[in-house]
């Protein structure tokens, strides 16, 4: 299950990490299943006490996605000091791969890093055969968009799963 967390929550909830162990307890669920989600732009909004928190929160077993990675101000030297697990490449730069030369180098870009990093890459707003195929080329293992399915009420999303294979192949 993945939440996304705001700035408000990070740099004002003091008790966050406090507040995400007795959700964790009274549900039940397992701390790895949680992914908390932060945007770039949110971690450069108080880079220091950001990645203090996330380490905490990491610390519980928690896993750490950075959200919309490429589109925001981040620097190199906040995330490599982040407990990342994996980074979710922004749709920007999908939405014209294969044919975008451009892209294509970010997307490659952005693998290669993280790869080197031993972080997990989702890449985001997948539409077409094409940037499924580009990416699985490019090895990464991860992607959500539209080819998939529409955002879905949980309902409907557990109706999916248990019809639906748990890998979704290129050739499809």
């Amino acid at each position: 299950m993945a939440v996304n967390l705001s700035v408000r929550q990070i740099l004002r909830q003091f008790d966050l990490p406090a507040l995400v162990g007795t959700v964790l307890r009274d549900s039940g669920l397992a701390a790895p299943s949680l992914d908390l989600e932060i945007t770039e732009s949110t971690l450069m909004a108080d880079p220091g006490h950001a990645i203090e928190v996330l380490r905490e929160l990491h610390g519980m077993g928690l896993q750490i996605t950075v959200d919309d990675f490429g589109t925001g101000y981040s620097s190199l030297s906040s995330l490599k000091r982040l407990p990342l697990d994996r980074s979710k490449i922004d749709q920007s730069f999908v939405r014209d791969i294969p044919r975008e030369a451009d892209d294509v180098v970010i997307v490659q870009t952005i693998l290669a890093m993280a790869k080197q990093l031993k972080i997990g890459v989702v890449a985001e707003g997948v539409e077409t055969l094409a940037q499924c195929q580009f990416l699985r080329e490019q090895r990464c293992e991860e992607a959500q968009g539209y080819l998939f399915s529409p955002p879905l009420r949980a309902e409907a999303c557990t109706e999916l799963l248990a019809r639906t294979p748990l890998y979704v192949a290129a050739s499809r």
